[in-house]
């Protein structure tokens, strides 16, 4: 069937993270289907999408195989109160627990913000229901410019200062401490000084803050949104001494940084580090279902069994927790990110879009850092390399608007600190292929091209 290339009237859609004035009298621009890394718009113009729609779709637009099994288990059983059990839904969490290599159980919600607040709770409850601590442990501790979601818990522990704006005063007892980051690290500092430092912050902070009020401590292996920040080899077992050391639960947010995202099945198994709870969602179900998890190990969920009609189980119910079709779709993917390697293919191609951007970018004035693992990347923008002034609000959407005009959708790590928006981020598909690789280069090296002229 051929497309109509009429645009289609403005519609009443609100869409996130966006301005609605700089859209007013401009027709809506529609995308209609995509396949492999490309997304593709009503005209029939293809953008090859390097941020995986959201840092979700891991294993590629378009895969029948998934639509299939999506049809599938519509057709035997399309809903299921979560307080029951369907056999895929009991089979994907068997997964998750092989595949993370600990005895634990989890419990299924419908995104990433979910999850966080699923094991928040999780980790207050705990300490209550324990009884190892002579007072309740409540306060979470995560790190600035991280992302842990929307909703108001989760937002309360996200470290990026123009998510909150208008929205706060929010829950009290989240507790914010200085991430890893090596490219804006005090220049005294080797890479292994500044990684202890930034653990012992974080002692320090559960020791003022009252180590037997401390609930949890959150954190991304990498921090992803905030701008792909790398931490120090030697920070995360660390940061486990710390928490084993004062009995503080240490949750891992792999929403991102899970399944294959950067070139190992889960990011903290970089650093051989485990926690005690992890977050999923995102390439969980590689996007093709909204679906999150909450992973807490078996001394984690004893905790919470008790005797018939007290109040020690988890309780908590999510309408779409456990969703028969979402964790069917969510298994599938699974298979497929296994089966093709795709945690490889991360590894191999990221490394060479690293290579490639260093040798054609890396000695342009205005990039100051390339960082990334596997397939979650950014480049860093600044008006000098000397300075390393973050590049101006002009600069960046001006490359990011180029790159799309020449059919590369790029992203960035919008309203995280206020005037330091200056990163562009780059996780495709896990499919990518050296040549659409070196699309993202031609792409991001012509927008810098504008920015000088």
């Amino acid at each position: 069937m051929a497309r109509s290339t009429s645009a289609p009237m403005p519609d009443q859609l609100w869409r996130p993270l966006t301005q609605h004035q700089n859209l007013a009298g401009k027709p809506s621009h529609f995308m209609t289907e995509a396949k492999g890394c490309y997304v593709t718009d009503q005209g029939g113009k293809s953008y090859l999408d390097t941020l995986a729609g959201l840092w979700c779709v891991n294993v590629g637009y378009g895969r029948q195989e998934l639509a299939d099994v999506a049809q599938a288990q519509m057709s035997k059983l399309p809903y299921l109160n979560p307080t029951l059990t369907a056999e895929p839904t009991s089979t994907f969490a068997n997964t998750l627990q092989d595949l993370l290599g600990f005895k634990g159980h989890v419990y299924f919600s419908a995104s990433g913000s979910e999850a966080n607040e699923t094991a928040f709770k999780i980790a207050r409850q705990h300490h209550l229901q324990s009884g190892k601590s002579g007072q309740r442990r409540f306060k979470i501790i995560s790190r600035y410019r991280a992302y842990h979601g929307n909703t108001m818990g989760a937002l309360a522990a996200t470290g990026q200062g123009e998510r909150k704006i208008g929205y706060e005063p929010g829950p009290p007892g989240f507790v914010h401490v200085m991430p890893p980051y090596p490219y804006r690290a005090h220049p005294k500092l080797t890479l292994e000084e500044h990684g202890e430092e930034c653990a012992h912050q974080l002692e320090e902070t559960i020791i003022y803050e009252g180590s037997d009020t401390v609930a949890a401590v959150i954190m991304e292996p990498i921090i992803s949104g905030g701008g792909v920040l790398i931490p120090p080899d030697n920070y995360l077992p660390r940061v486990r001494e710390i928490c084993d050391r004062y009995g503080v639960v240490l949750i891992f947010d792999e929403v991102v940084s899970g399944f294959g995202r950067t070139g190992s099945l889960f990011g903290h198994m970089h650093w051989d580090t485990l926690p005690d709870i992890i977050t999923f969602a995102k390439g969980l179900a590689s996007g093709y279902m909204p679906i999150g998890a909450t992973v807490a190990r078996e001394e984690i969920f004893d905790s919470f069994l008790g005797e018939a009609g007290d109040l020690s189980h988890f309780r908590q119910v999510n309408t779409f927790g456990g969703h028969p079709v979402a964790t069917a779709v969510g298994q599938k993917a699974v298979e497929i990110t296994l089966e093709e390697d795709l945690a490889g293919n991360a590894r191999g191609v990221g490394e060479y879009l690293r290579g490639q951007f260093q040798s054609v970018i890396g000695d342009n004035d205005h990039v100051g850092d390339i960082r990334g693992m596997g397939l979650l990347n950014a480049v860093e923008l600044v008006e000098d390399k000397d300075s390393r002034t973050p590049l101006n609000e002009a600069g960046v959407t001006g490359l990011i608007a180029h790159a799309f005009e020449n059919g590369v959708i790029l992203g960035r790590n919008g309203n995280t600190i206020p005037g330091r928006c200056n990163i562009l981020l780059i996780s495709p598909p896990l499919i990518l292929d050296r040549g659409d690789a070196d699309k993202i280069v031609e792409a991001v090296a012509a927008g810098l091209g504008a920015i000088r002229n």
